[in-house]
């Protein structure tokens, strides 16, 4: 997965207020998850508010990242997606990605299926 040097420094510098390093909550949180199980791309995996898609739109494009993961199934994901089409990312079809908690039965990182955003 590529790395996003502020938030690695903000992961380094255990920073208890992202704000103050100028990331957006959603994108970290993202980044850092999927990073943690070992993803290729970002996976966005929980809800994604929609004031927050041009700062993560904003921060793809300024790290060169054109590729990226929605897992997260919240109710009202179509109009995210719709969202993302407008900022120029368009579902590219499915894939499959680790969450961040584990299968019980096997004691690995979770496979769900994901929609893969390219722009």
């Amino acid at each position: 997965m590529k790395k996003i040097e502020v938030f690695e420094r903000a992961i380094e510098e255990k920073a208890t207020n992202l704000e103050e390093y100028g990331i957006n909550s959603t994108m970290f949180w993202a980044y850092y998850n999927s990073k943690t199980v070992g993803n290729d791309l970002i996976d966005l995996d929980d809800v994604i508010w929609e004031e927050d898609i041009e700062e993560i739109v904003g921060t793809l494009r300024e790290n060169d990242i054109s590729e990226f993961t929605i897992s997260c199934t919240f109710s009202n994901l179509i109009d995210r997606l719709a969202a993302f089409e407008k900022h120029g990312f368009k579902m590219t079809g499915l894939t499959e990605v680790k969450v961040k908690y584990t299968d019980w039965l096997t004691g690995e990182y979770k496979v769900v299926p994901a929609i893969r955003m390219v722009g």
